[in-house]
C-alpha cells in the first residue's frame, strides 16, 4: 500500500466479554484503521485478533467504506456477518475508531 499524505492512521480499543476464551489471552481487541481524509474512505484495517482468518473476514467488510457516511452500513454488517461472542468489543473498538477520526483537524494532517 503505498501511503499518500492524506492518509491517517487511527486506532480504537474495546475490553473484550469476561468469560470467553480469547479474554484470557487478550484482554481487549484493537481496530486499526487507514483513512484517507481526503475521501473519507477506509483504505486498510486489521485488528488485534490472534487468528488470520478472523482478522482477514472483519477487515474485508470494512475496506473501502467510508468511516463518516458507511458507519450505520459497517456497524450493521458486523452485526449480521460476524456471529462470534466478543461482537460488541468489536463494534465499540470500530465505533471508538471512529470517534477518534471524527476529532480529528484534517486540516493538520498534511502539514
Amino acid at each position: 500500500m503505498e501511503i499518500r499524505d492524506s492518509f491517517v492512521l487511527v486506532a480504537g480499543f474495546a475490553q473484550l466479554p469476561k468469560g470467553t476464551p480469547i479474554f484470557e489471552v487478550q484482554k481487549s481487541i484493537g481496530c486499526i484503521l487507514v483513512i484517507d481524509t481526503e475521501t473519507d474512505i477506509i483504505v486498510d484495517c486489521t485488528f488485534t485478533f490472534i487468528r488470520d482468518i478472523t482478522n482477514d473476514f472483519i477487515s474485508a467488510l470494512l475496506r473501502g467504506k467510508s468511516i463518516t457516511r458507511d458507519i450505520d452500513e459497517i456497524i450493521n454488517t458486523v452485526e449480521r456477518r460476524f456471529i462470534v461472542p466478543p461482537k460488541k468489543a468489536v463494534i465499540q473498538a470500530i465505533l471508538s475508531g471512529y470517534n477518534r477520526y471524527i476529532e480529528l483537524d484534517k486540516e493538520n494532517v498534511k502539514n
